[in-house]
């Protein structure tokens, strides 16, 4: 099979970026630093791209949007190229990636986004030889994180473990689907066995490991981020299993019994074992009657949201949020560079 392009997919905090990290430090590997995102929130949003209008127009929302002028593309380029091959949302979406990964002097090109695994058979069926590694992370450690980053989420413990459940159940019917194709890769294995788990990846995406890789010589920024958070050197692989267990005493202990409760059989399947909670009656009966319906009707409710998203992508499909919308029309870097 010929060497396609790399997807890296999971939930948000599970360590996508910092695979990407590695995997950039090839010399043979460009996945560009942010999310593309472009199938989240423009597959399907535009109706047929056969169509020069409906083109035109997903084109100009694909400008607008801050992750693909990242890219630095060349509208017109992608226009002409476009027109040379089956109209698709993953043609147009692809040559955004292959531009960048020319670039970057790289064959191969890539791309992390979250719950890419919603796409994975389009992304099969669109691009021959794709890999996709999808990141895997105990759900109670994610959640912490989310939460740290995002406190005013709504979704809470019932929106997190739906999330979980549900890419994690994606993620097993690809592995069957796919075989070869598709890889679950923890994100515990990664910061505690980091070489161990490289090399596995290197064979699995058929390249040779490079001893780069562990130490992000391609991806410096992140390098320095991470290294900031540990007592490692600059010649060192700077990720660490600090993190590992990080809920606890963190996460209210009726949301770790929610999500136990719920998530409890596939977190074992994966290593990860529910912790034992000692509650007093009080906090049983706050748990029964409060936490628990709450946090179902918020698993539920992005459960719908989800399915109506994905089906329905026309109506009531995924868009960024505001500030990543930038208003000013684009101008590729040549232009720039000449006015």
């Amino acid at each position: 099979m010929e060497q396609g392009p790399i997807y890296i997919g999971g939930l948000d905090r599970c360590g996508k970026t910092t695979m990407r990290a590695f995997l950039v430090s090839h010399p043979n590997i460009a996945i560009p630093a942010v999310g593309s995102n472009m199938w989240t929130y423009f597959y399907g949003q535009y109706g047929d791209l056969a169509q020069p209008n409906n083109f035109e127009r997903c084109l100009t929302a694909l400008l607008h949007y801050k992750h693909v002028r990242f890219l630095q593309p060349d509208p017109e380029r992608i226009r002409q190229e476009f027109w040379q091959g089956e109209p698709t949302y993953a043609r147009l979406f692809a040559l955004f990636l292959i531009h960048f990964a020319e670039r970057e002097g790289k064959p191969r090109w890539g791309a992390q986004t979250g719950l890419i695994e919603r796409y994975a058979p389009q992304l099969f069926a669109a691009y021959p030889g794709l890999k996709i590694i999808h990141m895997l992370r105990d759900p109670r450690d994610r959640y912490e994180a989310s939460l740290a980053r995002w406190p005013e989420g709504k979704g809470r413990a019932g929106g997190a473990v739906a999330r979980w459940l549900y890419s994690t159940r994606l993620a097993e019917q690809h592995v069957r689907n796919y075989p070869g194709q598709y890889k679950i890769v923890r994100f515990e294995s990664m910061v505690s066995q980091p070489e161990d788990t490289l090399r596995d990846v290197c064979a699995f995406l058929g390249e040779t490991f490079m001893p780069e890789m562990l130490r992000m010589d391609g991806a410096l920024r992140q390098r320095d981020r991470l290294l900031k958070d540990t007592e490692l050197t600059l010649g060192e692989c700077p990720v660490s299993p600090k993190y590992i267990g990080g809920f606890r005493g963190k996460v209210p202990l009726r949301e770790i019994a929610f999500m136990q409760l719920h998530a409890g059989r596939k977190m074992r399947a994966y290593g990860y074992d529910s912790d034992p909670l000692y509650f007093s009656g009080k906090d049983w009966l706050k748990f029964i009657l409060g936490t628990w319906p709450n946090q179902v009707v918020r698993l539920g409710a992005w459960l719908t949201v989800e399915m109506l998203q994905q089906h329905f992508p026309g109506w009531v499909g995924r868009t960024p949020g505001q500030r990543m919308i930038i208003e000013e029309p684009y101008q590729p870097v040549n232009q720039l560079e000449t006015t």
